[in-house]
């Protein structure tokens, strides 16, 4: 073990049982935001390229190819390319359950993206109030210190002041990354909701064109 390891164990050590709590917080939000970035990276990585190919094989009538060209991506928008499509070749391009089913659709998307940021933003408030509980403590043992003794030296009150330090400072470090990740993964999601109107109006306008077409279909002859 080299100085470095040894140093952090002893400052781990003297914080105190609340030390405990900070680092099982500090691990669960670096699972989380590890999580929450792959996941959006994902989802917002081939957004652009699928709304163009879907929109290029569209507009040229091959609605299958579309669809099998949102279906084989991943993402909000994706998701709703394929919902969208699937409704207008079943013939649902000019009723209103497409719209309520774009909308239920990006409800559930939405949701997906938001999962998890309920956990960092409970961590970055919770972080410091478990720091600040630990200075408490740590200042409750240093005037017990003094009590017991019944003098004021400085060696008495050192190890519960040391307490109140090491924990106010590693509540600090974890909730300052965290609210910075959060905030991160806050702006993504709004691009990505950006990127779920743009399918929602891609599938719109598709709609208006599929049911104009069968507007203007001429009757078959017999007819």
């Amino acid at each position: 073990m080299d100085a470095s390891q040894y140093h952090l164990l002893s400052l781990f050590a003297d914080g105190g049982f609340m030390m405990y709590p900070l680092v099982l917080c500090s691990l669960i939000a670096l699972g989380v935001i590890i999580a929450k970035f792959w996941t959006l990276w994902i989802a917002h990585h081939s957004t652009q390229a699928v709304l163009a190919e879907v929109g290029e094989a569209a507009d040229a009538g091959r609605l299958d190819e579309a669809l099998e060209l949102a279906t084989a991506r991943r993402g909000p928008a994706a998701a709703i390319l394929v919902v969208g499509l699937r409704r207008i070749e079943a013939g649902e391009a000019a009723q209103s359950g497409l719209t309520s089913a774009i909308r239920t659709t990006g409800t559930i998307e939405l949701g997906f993206l938001e999962r998890g940021l309920v956990i960092l933003a409970t961590i970055a408030n919770v972080a410091p109030l478990m720091g600040f509980l630990g200075t408490v403590i740590g200042m409750i043992l240093a005037f017990a210190a003094i009590e017991a003794a019944g003098d004021v030296d400085p060696t008495l009150v050192a190890g519960g002041i040391k307490v109140a330090l090491l924990t106010t400072a590693t509540g600090l470090l974890i909730a300052i990354p965290v609210n910075i990740g959060y905030n991160f993964f806050v702006t993504r999601i709004d691009t990505l909701i950006l990127d779920m109107e743009q399918g929602a109006q891609k599938v719109l306008d598709l709609a208006w064109s599929s049911g104009r077409e069968r507007a203007v279909e001429p009757p078959h002859a017999g007819d």
